[in-house]
């Protein structure tokens, strides 16, 4: 097993882990139980909710979402930069899996509803990992704490089971996949393979990875699948430090690291 440096930055807080899906070998573990703030990384758990629902025969991907005003939040996405109003939830959906458009988060979290998204994450079995509110800014002093948060080992064990079909039928669980493939954040633990940020859902450098990301001016996290013709990686790393303090410069090349470490593995 890889011994990577999560320890070697004072003030910064890692939980991390990377495993082999389908022998379980490790390729690095580090505090994997430690609940850290997450940002955009509960996001998967919405999206998972809503393929839930429609597989369950309660929610139609074609039928359509129209934005309300007080649903804007700009910053990550690009909804907001749009002209159209209405979108089908498939999607709304896509748009959060390319770039974690907090706009589409906010409309699709009013279709599918937040203790729907709760209940699903208990029915999966996660205690530590969650998406507890909708984006909004600045938070209510009675507004849950954090927009996201999770462990390692729940994420990483979450994207496996995604990536073994476990949860419905293939093609069912290639549209979640498609969703996150479609990501254009490769700067973190993905940063490692080199790949073309904007249309990577194929083999490059006989790698493919999906993934989902999180970030704000505390958090780093990643989350994902790489794998080649004949082995497959479920890893998640997810860094916190304190308010006021700038570690970005800091934590990116430790997430690179732990990326060329999984490149090593395969």
């Amino acid at each position: 097993m890889s011994e990577l440096k999560f320890d070697g930055l004072p003030g910064v807080r890692f939980s991390a882990l990377a495993f082999d899906v389908d022998s379980g070998e490790r390729v690095f573990a580090y505090n994997e139980n430690d609940e850290l703030d997450t940002a955009s990384m509960g996001k998967v758990f919405l999206l998972h909710t809503a393929l839930q629902m429609y597989k369950d025969g309660n929610l139609d991907l074609e039928e359509r979402l129209h934005r309300r005003p007080s649903e804007r939040v700009d910053e990550s996405g690009i909804w907001y930069l749009m002209e159209q109003d209405d979108l089908s939830i498939f999607d709304v959906a896509l748009l959060i899996g390319a770039f974690s458009d907090n706009f589409a988060t906010n409309v699709l979290i009013r279709r599918v509803g937040l203790a729907n998204v709760a209940d699903q994450v208990e029915k999966l079995g996660y205690r530590n990992s969650g998406l507890h509110d909708f984006l909004r800014w600045p938070r209510p002093a009675k507004a849950p704490r954090t927009l996201s948060t999770g462990t390692a080992a729940e994420i990483s064990g979450f994207m496996a089971r995604h990536a073994k079909d476990e949860f419905w039928d293939e093609s069912t669980n290639e549209v979640f996949r498609r969703w996150l493939g479609a990501g254009a954040d490769t700067s973190m633990v993905a940063s490692a393979f080199d790949l073309d940020p904007l249309a990577h859902y194929n083999y490059q450098r006989d790698v493919w990875v999906w993934n989902k990301t999180g970030t704000n001016g505390t958090i780093r996290a990643d989350a994902g699948i790489v794998m080649t013709r004949t082995r497959r990686v479920a890893y998640a790393v997810f860094a916190n430090w304190e308010p006021g303090t700038d570690r970005v410069v800091d934590v990116m090349p430790v997430m690179r690291e732990a990326g060329d470490a999984i490149y090593r593995f395969l």
